[in-house]
């Protein structure tokens, strides 16, 4: 491991808005946050929104930064990357954002039922080959139902055509409401009147920057997720992304996938 990398984890185990629970797949001990996060961490009774897979942290800060009357955690498991979000958090003195370093497939392990508002999914893996670990799948909305609100609000925000795809036919199968989606953000949004979801176009990671230079369009879904009935996989084939995109692997528009 380099000498930088080692640094950067140093400076994320002494930085208070950084929880690491890198074992939590071996470690049996309930987390103590679990239930305890207004109370414990935040220090108020703000909704509690989640970004599932933050990797830089960017997004988070910048809704963190626009949704003052909000409280952010920003999840992922890589911690050299989730650095330059949390310092540049703990640079600003934000006090309504957190970082949680830890397996997202173990996420309901670290938050009580109807702990958490909303949940947002920015450009996350689509998982082509793999149902499972799609984070908009039946596994991990079946999950997210032990600590979301009764119809908490979950966004996605990709480049992938195929999770874009993905996700409304989940969200069709299951009747799950759907409260908005396009699959061109930047240009349908000059013309929406929505001011939350105006509120977004403000905040552009790293990578989406590179995507949108490269001619690529940004999708996005807000739908709603009930906490009972049933939950069933769409039986469709759908296309696979027929483009390189950035550290990703090459996706072939030959192949399909369920």
């Amino acid at each position: 491991m380099s000498k930088n990398k080692l640094a950067k984890f140093a400076e994320m185990a002494a930085n208070p808005l950084v929880i690491e629970a890198p074992g939590v797949a071996v470690d049996p001990t309930p987390f103590s946050l679990k239930g305890r996060w207004h109370e414990d961490f935040f220090h108020n009774t703000n909704p509690i929104v989640l970004e599932l897979g933050c990797g830089r942290g960017e997004y988070a800060v910048g809704l963190a930064r626009l949704f003052p009357d909000k409280n952010f955690i920003g999840v992922d498991i890589k911690g050299a990357r989730m650095w330059t979000g949390a310092t540049e958090a703990l640079k600003e003195g934000l006090t309504n954002i957190g970082f949680l370093r830890t397996h997202i497939e173990f996420i309901d392990r670290f938050f009580a039922k109807n702990e958490v508002a909303e949940i947002w999914l920015t450009f996350s893996d689509p998982q082509m080959k793999k149902v499972t670990k799609r984070l908009t799948s039946t596994y991990f909305l079946k999950r997210y139902r032990h600590f979301l609100h009764d119809g908490g609000i979950i966004h996605v925000k990709t480049d992938s055509n195929f999770l874009f795809t993905y996700t409304n036919l989940m969200a069709a199968e299951n009747a799950l409401p759907l409260d908005f989606h396009t699959d061109d953000l930047y240009h349908t949004l000059k013309v929406n009147e929505d001011t939350e979801v105006q509120n977004i176009l403000s905040i552009q990671t790293y990578y989406e920057q590179q995507w949108i230079a490269r001619g690529l369009t940004i999708k996005y879904v807000k739908f709603r997720l009930p906490q009972t009935g049933d939950l069933f996989e769409p039986d469709v084939e759908i296309e696979l992304d027929d483009y390189r995109s950035y550290n990703r692997s090459k996706r072939s528009g030959l192949e399909r996938a369920k």
